[in-house]
């Protein structure tokens, strides 16, 4: 048998959903088919994106999958960072027979596909957005949150930050449910310490472009800190522009609360030098994570997986683990069954080595906290960071008495 892939481009949500065909009905053998919803064109698209797609073919890879008896179809779809879209796409998709949602950055997207995987009573794994939200309050039966949160971020960087000395922060926030929550986490964890935010700004997103105006603010602030409650090319402009602008260079600090490999990538080593920030995988950590990388940089040569597209390989290394164990008659009857098996049994993969997943739904990984190389340090390609501490899964994420999550019995 052989691993197929079709590709569905999500900018045409609506037609390419009424196209979409009975996937199973038509594949041969043991058939599956997982829909990759992502960004395909925005502000996440270097760190979701085909990226993403790539991690999830190499899973399939790696694992055998055709060998096993399995014809897996991947799709794939542009949520276009909007909630409607992304729901509207999953519940076609759903509809039209997809086993498995994975990838979706973007938190308010991420909640609302969260509520769809469970009305449709699908699996869902989100590997790629922020809101610790998704294992709290709005946790459900068929979702789990793979890679990271917005809890590890805020207490590592921001963390690492305050107690580097960093006692007044000044916030840019993208204004929507991850930057509301990236920031209120972080104000959390400075206050705890005795720091202070002196002022910040919303703005809109995912439109905003120009940080000029916000950057003035917060250089004329005083504060020691500037955080970053973005992500993506939002980051990369914001660091950029801060750069021009002279504000590192006056002694002001960048706390970028969400940076991937691929944002260091896009600014340059003479721009992002010296800053610190915190990840789940990084390329070139340990021997597994190297090989895994060398495996699927073929697929995606221009571009080295992130932590979230990593997630994607080991989320879905995960669930056909799942599939397997259980039988696909019964895996075909109950997205929460098959998630209810994932909890059961220990991951294992190149990507994130030995991890569980928990009852919540929380992924429990460590984290690793790193300082961006100067340029001389840098000895070859996507050569980034020096690791400065590693953080047990235990210590990484919020504890899970504390997450708000109704499927955890008091």
């Amino acid at each position: 048998m052989t691993v197929t892939r079709r590709t569905i481009l999500g900018s045409a949500v609506a037609a390419s959903a009424l196209a979409l065909p009975s996937v199973k009905a038509r594949a041969a053998g043991k058939p599956l088919t997982i829909g990759v919803c992502s960004d395909f064109s925005g502000t996440y698209s270097d760190v979701g994106g085909n990226t993403s797609v790539a991690c999830v073919q190499q899973a399939l890879a790696d694992w055998g999958a055709a060998a096993k008896g399995y014809d897996v179809t991947v799709i794939k779809g542009d949520h276009q960072n909007k909630p409607d879209v992304g729901a509207g796409l999953a519940r076609q998709w759903f509809d039209n027979g997809v086993d498995l949602l994975i990838d979706v950055p973007n938190s308010a997207v991420a909640l609302a596909i969260a509520g769809v995987a469970a009305a449709k009573n699908k699996a869902y794994i989100n590997t790629n957005a922020a809101t610790s939200a998704l294992t709290g309050p709005k946790c459900n039966a068929n979702t789990i949150h793979w890679s990271y949160d917005t809890y590890m971020l805020s207490h590592s960087t921001g963390g690492a930050m305050v107690a580097a000395g960093g006692k007044s922060w000044f916030f840019i926030t993208a204004d929507y449910a991850f930057g509301h929550l990236l920031r209120d986490q972080t104000t959390a964890v400075i206050k705890a310490a005795g720091g202070t935010v002196v002022g910040g700004v919303a703005y809109p997103f995912p439109q905003t472009t120009d940080f000029s105006s916000f950057l003035v603010q917060a250089q004329s602030s005083g504060a020691q800190v500037l955080g970053l409650a973005n992500a993506g090319k939002d980051t990369v402009n914001s660091i950029k522009q801060a750069h021009q602008f002279g504000i590192t260079q006056s002694g002001m600090k960048i706390a970028g609360l969400l940076i991937y490999c691929n944002d260091i990538h896009g600014m340059g080593l003479d721009i992002a030098q010296g800053l610190v920030l915190t990840e789940s995988f990084y390329w070139d950590l340990n021997d597994k994570t190297r090989a895994f990388t060398k495996r699927v940089l073929p697929r995606t040569p221009n571009n080295y997986p992130s932590m979230a597209q990593a997630g994607c390989y080991s989320g879905t290394t995960h669930f056909m683990k799942a599939v397997d164990t259980m039988g696909l008659d019964a895996a075909n009857k109950s997205g929460a069954a098959i998630i209810a098996q994932m909890k059961k049994m220990p991951t294992s993969d190149d990507a994130f080595g030995e991890c569980s997943v928990r009852e919540d739904g929380r992924f429990m990984c460590p984290s690793y906290l790193f300082r961006v190389k100067t340029p001389a340090e840098s000895k070859y390609p996507w050569d980034y960071y020096n690791l400065i501490h590693t953080s047990s899964a235990e210590q990484t994420f919020a504890p899970l008495a504390t997450e708000g999550c109704p499927l955890v019995k008091a």
